[in-house]
């Protein structure tokens, strides 16, 4: 579904990522961890066109993708949930989910019946503004936002940070059902370590803008592979 290869990126003169690889496929979970300004989420910005690639290439479905505008990228299928969800704090909950209309196709501008599966709460406030919601809240708003938009890739930045615990439980069950059920393929930076193992089928381990160990998910039990992670 999702080819990276040999990525570089540059802010101005700065190189924050080094020749970086990895695939993702449907129906599995990818993880990309590694500790704070390793270059997790420029990766993520590279992937769904916030930001361009200085050399490599990034294919989806196939298809060159490094040509292509965020938006369209969007509407290719790419569907991006960011650190510190920035959903709109003055639109209702309804609204914030709608503005996912604009990257669906045509036909297809609705509310998909499993975002309020997951997340039944959002369905209980529809009309509250999304600035009144918790945080915890606001993420499954953010995720179901991104669903509307019927991706065939989920790419997700920290999902977990600041949430408390009974919704982090409620979002790792959503990720699981959409790996499981609808098959999507999704990318996944985490730091909740214990999150990324429970949930994870293939990790990237990243340090200083490469990544430094790739393999399955089981092998974060390795202590070599751990000393990576320790801040």
């Amino acid at each position: 579904m999702l080819n990276v290869d040999r990525v570089d990126l540059h802010y101005g003169a700065a190189q924050v990522l080094r020749n970086v690889s990895l695939e993702v496929n449907p129906g599995t979970i990818t993880c990309v961890l590694g500790r704070n300004g390793v270059g997790k989420t420029s990766l993520l910005r590279a992937i769904v066109g916030q930001h361009p690639a200085s050399a490599g290439s990034i294919r989806f479905g196939g298809r060159p993708v490094m040509p292509m505008q965020a938006f369209e990228r969007a509407r290719a299928g790419i569907a991006y949930v960011p650190q510190g969800r920035e959903i709109f704090p003055l639109l209702s909950v309804k609204e914030n989910l709608q503005t996912g209309f604009v990257a669906a196709g045509r036909g297809q501008r609705s509310i998909p019946d499993h975002v309020f599966e997951l997340f039944p709460v959002l369905a209980d406030m529809l009309g509250r503004r999304g600035g009144d919601l918790s945080g915890g809240q606001q993420q499954q708003l953010a995720i179901g936002r991104a669903l509307v938009t019927r991706p065939s890739l989920l790419v997700l930045d920290e999902p977990t940070e600041g949430i408390q615990p009974s919704i982090i439980k409620d979002i790792g069950r959503a990720i699981r059902y959409l790996r499981d059920s609808a098959g999507l393929a999704i990318l996944l930076v985490e730091q909740y370590l214990d999150f990324a193992q429970e949930l994870a089928d293939f990790v990237h381990i990243m340090d200083r803008g490469e990544i430094v160990f790739a393999g399955q998910a089981q092998d974060l039990d390795n202590e070599d592979v751990r000393r990576h992670l320790i801040v």
